[in-house]
């Protein structure tokens, strides 16, 4: 399955290395990536591919866990719910 993962917060050191050590660990795929600084708050959306066996509510339980730990807000949200809002 294929998600979008977003990740908002203040820009500081190790929020880039903390998600994509996280990705890496639990076998997610970054498809693509744009990050940016925008006023100092920092702003990043990833295409990811999870694998088939992927607990998505577990992952999305984890992955605020992580974002409180790194002080930004994660959130990952299905693909397939994006292109299903753009097709109405």
């Amino acid at each position: 399955m294929k998600a979008i993962l977003t990740t908002i917060g203040t820009d500081k050191v190790g929020i880039i290395a903390g998600v994509s050590r996280y990705l890496a660990d639990h076998e997610i795929n970054i498809l693509d990536v744009s990050q940016t600084i925008m006023g100092g708050n920092f702003t990043m959306m990833m295409m990811v591919a999870l694998p088939d066996t992927a607990d998505f509510q577990k992952l999305t339980a984890q992955l605020n866990d992580l974002g409180q730990e790194l002080g930004v807000e994660i959130n990952i949200r299905n693909e397939q719910l994006y292109r299903s809002m753009h097709q109405l």
